[in-house]
């Protein structure tokens, strides 16, 4: 009972546990056995087994930001900065990450740091880079967005105290990837594939979640012209399962694509969200973007998504047929 009463919600011990044992185990297993095994079917099967080790991580860990895991923030803190190692998010800091999706919420907005749009336009070859990228279903403007959190604390004054952070990071995690590809060079090109897997998860789940207006600045000085509008946060929010009719597939991206009734009530976990769609948006068909539009969507405009951004008041019906573009760059993971 001591342990139960750490967590915030009293049937929280079974799913909380479950899900963050298997991300561990999942990560921990999938990286030893592409160590380990020399079958291709294992080496396939253990990628795959890593990947989802992350993905399930980058959700808890966006449960921890919720403070939706533990009574005291501070504990939730400590598992987000854990988290944030198992995920490769770490060269941003965990409250930095933290705060950027609360103004998300807050301000229901996509609220980011860094336009990488203007950037990309400035940097024609780098554009056509990202652009070929997403074209071999590679999540370019993920890569960058990633890379920029290790580049921006040496180019950007306001960061630079952030400088021996990733420096530290870059040790840790740079000499451990490297013993990996002299000592187990199949194994490291794997990872590499897992890695790209789980970013195109976790990019193919917000693609289609909201059509927000893009908000540039996380200082609190920023405007947030539709901050408290909750009629727009609904209009403006979509849920995307695998599937309504086979609701266990869901957990595989933790209930994320129940996105109208997270936003309904963000400290909800996980396991709860199924229950709250059923009874507060099962009447509103128009909530919902069926998984085959979503896979079309994505697969059509996996370009032009690089640069546009898809506000449009229409975007709904567009995704009817399959025709919305999405968003991308506006990962929880990145710090801006």
């Amino acid at each position: 009972m001591a342990s139960t009463s750490l967590l915030r919600h009293p049937d929280a011990m079974l799913p909380t546990f479950t899900a963050g044992g298997y991300a561990a185990l999942a990560w921990a297993g999938g990286l030893a056995l592409l160590i380990t095994a020399g079958h291709p079917l294992v080496l396939a099967g253990a990628t795959l087994l890593l990947a989802h080790g992350m993905v399930i991580a980058a959700y808890m860990l966006h449960e921890s930001a919720h403070n939706a895991v533990f009574r005291k923030p501070e504990h939730n803190a400590r598992l987000g900065r854990a988290l944030n190692w198992l995920t490769g998010g770490c060269y941003g800091r965990y409250e930095d990450v933290r705060h950027k999706h609360m103004r998300h919420h807050v301000d229901n907005a996509d609220v980011v740091a860094f336009d990488y749009r203007g950037f990309l336009q400035r940097h024609p070859r780098l554009l056509r880079l990202v652009q070929a990228l997403e074209w071999a279903y590679i999540p370019g403007v993920e890569l960058l967005m990633h890379a920029l959190q290790i580049v921006t604390p040496f180019t950007d004054p306001e960061r630079r105290g952030q400088r021996g952070r990733v420096l530290r990071v870059l040790a840790v995690r740079g000499g451990a990837f490297a013993l990996l590809a002299v000592f187990a060079p199949v194994a490291a090109a794997l990872y590499v594939v897992a890695y790209l897997l789980f970013l195109t998860v976790l990019r193919f789940m917000d693609a289609f979640q909201h059509n927000f207006e893009l908000l540039v600045g996380l200082d609190q000085k920023t405007p947030a012209p539709r901050k408290g509008d909750r009629a727009y946060e609904q209009a403006h929010t979509f849920s995307n399962p695998v599937s309504l009719r086979w609701p266990l597939l869901n957990a595989l991206t933790l209930n994320f694509a129940y996105h109208n009734a997270h936003h309904e009530k963000p400290t909800l976990p996980w396991y709860r969200l199924p229950r709250l769609h059923a009874d507060a948006f099962s009447d509103q068909p128009d909530a919902v973007i069926p998984f085959r539009q979503q896979l079309l969507a994505y697969h059509r405009n996996r370009v032009p998504r690089v640069l546009a951004q898809d506000s449009g008041e229409d975007y709904r019906d567009r995704m009817e047929h399959a025709d919305g573009v999405g968003a991308a760059g506006v990962s929880f993971l990145t710090a801006f």
